[in-house]
């Protein structure tokens, strides 16, 4: 195959392997898909509502993620959560340094509404619960190379229903993280910035996304750079919490 030939497959297959995921542009990082075909499918309380409510919220689960290559400018944030909130608000936090029982250090954080907020239905669902994307944008952070976690909790404080952040088993994942090192923190249930996998078993990854311009951490691109050369060449039905 010529060399020219095998490039313009490349391209072709690189932008479909992006275009494929629902990682919303443009991306940095995207967790991947909730899949309720997967055995270990779950989902962790990621909510402020009138049943599991708190300061500044009830309960957060908190996604990594590694900003690789130069400093990324950050506009955006979002979870995709198994709801029945209908949220006019979402509260979002970014952190460095968070291990067990220690919540780190608070880089950035605040309250997306208006024009700022937005949710919308991913087209998924499970254990009874439609999913949807809580987006906050018209962020302008700037972060060096470097591993961080992210919160977006919808806010519905007079709803009696619940929200569950989708866990994900790196199904269309984009950018890259540290699998089985996400947190759950609330006062309500009594967790402080304990390692999710204490909740619910089984939470490589959550369904969360980071919008704006930077590099794909590079092994991203190893990973995709491998499947293209060869290209060339029981389910647990409930919600913890």
């Amino acid at each position: 195959m010529k060399r020219s030939t095998v490039l313009a497959l490349f391209a072709v297959l690189f932008l479909a392997t992006f275009a494929g995921a629902q990682c919303i542009a443009p991306c940095i990082f995207y967790a991947g898909d909730f899949d309720i075909n997967n055995p270990n499918a779950n989902g962790l309380a990621n909510e402020n509502d009138a049943i599991v409510g708190g300061n500044p919220y009830g309960a957060a689960t908190y996604e990594n993620f590694i900003i690789g290559g130069t400093t990324a400018n950050v506009t955006g944030l979002y979870t995709n959560n198994l709801s029945m909130l209908s949220p006019a608000s979402a509260y979002w936090e970014i952190r460095t340094g968070i291990s067990e029982g220690n919540g780190g250090t608070l880089v950035a954080s605040g309250t997306g509404s208006g024009a700022n907020f937005s949710q919308t239905p991913t087209g998924r669902s499970g254990f009874g619960f439609n999913e949807y994307t809580d987006l906050v944008s018209g962020l302008n952070i700037d972060l060096p190379v470097g591993l961080y976690w992210m919160a977006v909790v919808p806010q519905d404080p007079n709803n009696a229903n619940r929200s569950f952040l989708s866990n994900t088993f790196q199904h269309n994942q984009v950018g890259a993280d540290i699998q089985n090192l996400q947190f759950f923190n609330s006062a309500f249930f009594g967790a402080n910035f304990t390692n999710a996998n204490n909740e619910i078993g089984v939470a490589p990854a959550f369904s969360a996304g980071v919008v704006g311009m930077g590099s794909p951490e590079p092994s991203t691109l190893i990973t995709l750079g491998t499947g293209l050369f060869a290209v060339a060449g029981v389910v647990r039905r409930r919600l913890s919490r």
